[in-house]
Order: structure tokens, then sequence, then C-alpha cells
């Protein structure tokens, strides 16, 4: 991490079965996301915002934009402490006192937060019924003659 402190990550399935796809890939090296020109380093954040922006998504996407999609998602629903939801993203309390004596890490939350999430993001996948409002209009103008 660019703080230089440890980081648990809990993964949910969907991540894991992911990894061991990737694994395919780079079983041989000793980072899953390895440099392009040190494999003993890790790929630059930079790799990741440069393919948005072959997506498309140039100046309307960045890769840090998903952890704010992501915590405002999860404070909406309402399902998780704010501290998890702060803990998973690898934010420090602001409040000097608290984070002294604050070091829980909310790690059970955590997983069952990141499943839900993944869980989540699965259904974003599976396409919308698309709803014709000018056809539906229609049909309810001629129902009310």
């Amino acid at each position: 991490m660019k703080m230089r402190r440890e980081h648990q990550v809990p993964l949910a399935d969907q991540t894991l079965e992911v990894l061991d796809r990737v694994r395919e890939f780079s079983a041989e090296e000793i980072l899953v996301f390895p440099g392009q020109q040190n494999p003993n380093r890790p790929m630059s954040e930079n790799t990741l915002l440069y393919a948005l922006y072959r997506m498309g998504y140039h100046s309307r996407a960045t890769t840090h934009g998903f952890r704010s999609t992501a915590s405002t998602i999860l404070n909406e629903s309402g399902r998780w402490h704010p501290d998890a939801i702060e803990r998973q993203l690898a934010h420090i309390d602001a409040n000097q006192v608290r984070k002294v004596y604050n070091r829980a890490e909310y790690l059970d939350e955590r997983r069952r937060m990141m499943q839900w999430w993944a869980d989540h993001l699965d259904t974003l996948s599976v396409p919308a019924e698309i709803i014709n409002l000018h056809e539906r209009r229609r049909e309810h103008d001629t129902t009310r003659l």
C-alpha cells in the first residue's frame, strides 16, 4: 500500500474465482498482476486508468471513482457499519485519539460486506427489462377510451 501499512482485504467468492483464472497466466510470477517492465514490481495504477481510457471512459471515469461508488452504495445500503466501510477502503480515522485507540479491523463484517458487494455487482450484469414508455402511454391511452 502507498501508506506503507498492512491492509487485510477479504475477498468474495467471485474474486477468488477470477484470481484462480488469472493464475493460469501468472503462475510462475511472484505477483498476480506484475508490472510490464519489471515482473518483481506490481503493475502501475496508471495501467488500470489507461485501460479505462481505451474502453472509452476518458474523462468520464477513474479507478479511484470506483472506490467512491462502492463507498456510496455500501453506505446507502444501510447494511454496514460506516467504520467497517472505511476500514475496507483503508481509510484512517481523522480523529487522532480514536485512531490511537480503535484498532478494530471489522474482518467478519467486511467479509460479509465484500460478498454482498460482489453479489450486487453480479446483479448489475444481468440485462434489465427495457420499457418503452411511448408504447406504454399509447396502451394506457387506448384503454381509457
